[in-house]
């Protein structure tokens, strides 16, 4: 099995020449041992950071303006108003996200503290207003979820903030015909820039199995994060049996099997 990586999302640079890895700082940039694959991690807080979120407020819309073209409604609620300015700004304890703290008052309706996935859903939409699909919405409730209960505290939610900013941001980068949604060629566009040197078809397939059927052509942001973290999980999982760092690797069925299952399930 062959497969040639880049520096992946976030932060990498172009990959040098020959090296199947990419440069010094390995295949993602940051350090792969901090926290959630961050950088420095951000005083008084257990989960590290993904860097100051992106110009912009509740998960996408502009800063005490109305939601606008496609792009104004990512994160943010389909319906009523905006989160963050009506939640009281309370207490913020120490290394989370003042405008993460808002909007977790306001997501937490059963007020227990925790965010589950059927409130975080209800928190997050695509371009097109639907909102996010259960697998991406779990996903990242496992990202974020240190204490393995399924559920999300105010340090997760806000670790979950800055990435979404940073995800949300890549987004619009990479749509470039500004239509809302990530087609084949702007995905595989994408990625390369990410460092991965991976073929049109391929992102053309992932495109096809990821988009909504019946729906505008292309990926909504939600299965884009999906897409890509996943495709970041694999990588390392294939890095990790690398030992030559040659991008070629030898495995028995289960081996397979068993990284697929970790890795995906």
């Amino acid at each position: 099995m062959s497969f040639h990586y880049g520096q992946g999302y976030p932060g990498g640079a172009h990959r040098p020449q020959g090296a199947p890895y990419g440069g010094g700082s390995g295949p993602y940039g940051p350090n792969p041992s901090a926290a959630y694959g961050g950088g420095q991690q951000q005083s008084g807080s257990p989960y590290g950071a993904y860097g100051a979120p992106g110009q912009g407020g509740q998960f996408g819309h502009a800063q005490g303006g109305s939601p606008a073209g496609h792009y104004g409604g990512y994160g943010a609620q389909p319906h009523g108003g905006q989160y963050g300015p009506q939640a009281p700004a309370g207490n913020v304890p120490p290394g989370v996200n003042q405008e993460a703290y808002q909007w977790f008052q306001t997501v937490d309706t059963d007020h227990s503290g925790f965010i589950n996935l059927k409130e975080l859903k209800q928190a997050l939409v695509n371009s097109n207003w639907s909102v996010f699909n259960d697998e991406t919405c779990l996903m990242m409730i496992n990202m974020f979820d240190k204490t393995r209960s399924g559920r999300m505290d105010i340090f997760g939610f806000s670790a979950l903030w800055d990435f979404m900013q940073r995800w949300r941001a890549l987004f619009q980068q990479y749509d470039r015909d500004r239509s809302g949604t990530i087609s084949g060629m702007e995905l595989h566009q994408g990625l390369a820039q990410m460092g991965y040197n991976l073929s049109p078809q391929f992102s053309e397939t992932l495109v096809r199995r990821f988009a909504t059927p019946g729906g505008r052509p292309g990926i909504q942001l939600d299965r884009f994060i999906q897409v890509c973290t996943q495709l970041q999980s694999m990588t390392q999982a294939f890095r990790e049996k690398d030992t030559t760092m040659t991008g070629n690797i030898r495995l028995n069925y289960e081996d397979f099997l068993s990284g697929a299952v970790t890795r995906l399930m």
